[in-house]
């Protein structure tokens, strides 16, 4: 890992020369919240902001993705979609970046899925230290910190007049050296101010969430009455899986007029009774409890045992915005206390 040092005064300098070049994403703030849309010069950007509302994980995994077109008929025809598109995603959270890993889990699986995998190969994710996490943080329940690089091909964290900078692969050099009069060499004082500033935003953190032993726990609690009192205040809106940065849930779709046609995937969502309906009629989850008790299930039972990882990532978006304040923190905690 190479540890650089980037001016503050810089930044404009650096992030001019990466939208020369490249199809730059970065925080930008729409009607009051903020959210990762391309930029064309570096004053478009925000970087005064804990998290975005939306996951960046959209610009990966589109909410609306066309997978190729056809022209339907005797004669027809399929015309595939160009997925090489090269982009970065400048200013992604140490948790939004983990998200993305994670979902690598599935997208790479026993059935390779090539459009998530050439976008995730084509993105460089250049990350920023979060300085001030929100009350319903909680990325440390993971063995992770707000500064945390593992996930990025390059960190930022403000230490002062500059930013420490932590190029962590080939894709991060690449950028780097590019550039490289823009840089100079850390010191030892640099990197002490970098691990300052990561134990302050550790400090700032107050919630935890108590996941030891909890897939083997969820096993014995499957059938419990404890899910129904969960699910009792969910109405059922899916605002806690479109927010979430890990969920990836979609439908496919077939969109034709009579002389042209397209295969579409949507993001879709388990807290949809729709989702698991099946052409007889018959729905395997056919109550909210079902549903709520699934969404868990996933995270923290299903995901571990297939890939050793517990899909969450500690952002707190879907408690901050549930319109009935189901607190995952709190259901989790307490599904590891319930007696079978």
């Amino acid at each position: 890992m190479d540890s650089l040092l980037l001016s503050k005064n810089d930044l404009p300098k650096f992030m001019t020369e990466l939208i020369k070049k490249n199809k730059v994403f970065a925080p930008v703030e729409s009607n009051g919240t903020i959210i990762y849309e391309q930029i064309t010069k570096p004053s478009e950007m925000n970087l005064d902001f804990c998290k975005s509302e939306y996951p960046p994980k959209a610009l990966i995994l589109n909410q609306t993705e066309t997978l190729f077109k056809f022209t339907p008929g005797t004669k027809a025809k399929i015309e595939s979609v160009d997925i090489d598109e090269k982009k970065i995603i400048f200013g992604i959270r140490p948790c939004d970046a983990k998200s993305i890993a994670i979902l690598e889990h599935a997208f790479k699986g026993d059935y390779k899925d090539p459009y998530f995998l050439k976008k995730r190969e084509n993105t460089v994710l250049v990350g920023l230290s979060c300085t001030k996490p929100e009350i319903n943080c909680f990325c440390t329940s993971f063995d992770d910190t707000p500064a945390s690089s593992k996930y990025l091909d390059i960190l930022l964290t403000d230490i002062g007049d500059n930013y420490y900078v932590e190029v962590t692969n080939d894709k991060g050099k690449l950028l780097t050296k590019s550039m490289s009069q823009l840089f100079k060499p850390a010191k030892d004082s640099d990197i002490k101010k970098k691990k300052e500033v990561e134990k302050k935003a550790v400090d700032i953190i107050s919630r935890h969430q108590k996941t030891n032993g909890i897939a083997d726990k969820l096993d014995k609690i499957f059938e419990h009455p404890f899910w129904k009192d969960i699910a009792f205040k969910c109405v059922g809106c899916g605002t806690c899986t479109y927010l979430c940065p890990t969920c990836h849930c979609f439908d496919i779709q077939d969109e034709s007029t009579l002389t042209k046609g397209a295969r579409v995937r949507v993001w879709d969502t388990c807290m949809n009774p729709e989702y698991t309906l099946h052409a007889s009629g018959y729905n395997p989850r056919p109550a909210r409890t079902n549903r709520v008790r699934n969404r868990i299930y996933h995270k923290y039972n299903y995901y571990p045992k297939n890939f050793d990882v517990i899909a969450c990532v500690g952002c707190g978006r879907c408690i901050d915005l549930c319109p009935v304040n189901i607190d995952i923190i709190d259901v989790v905690t307490r599904a590891g206390e319930v007696k079978p």
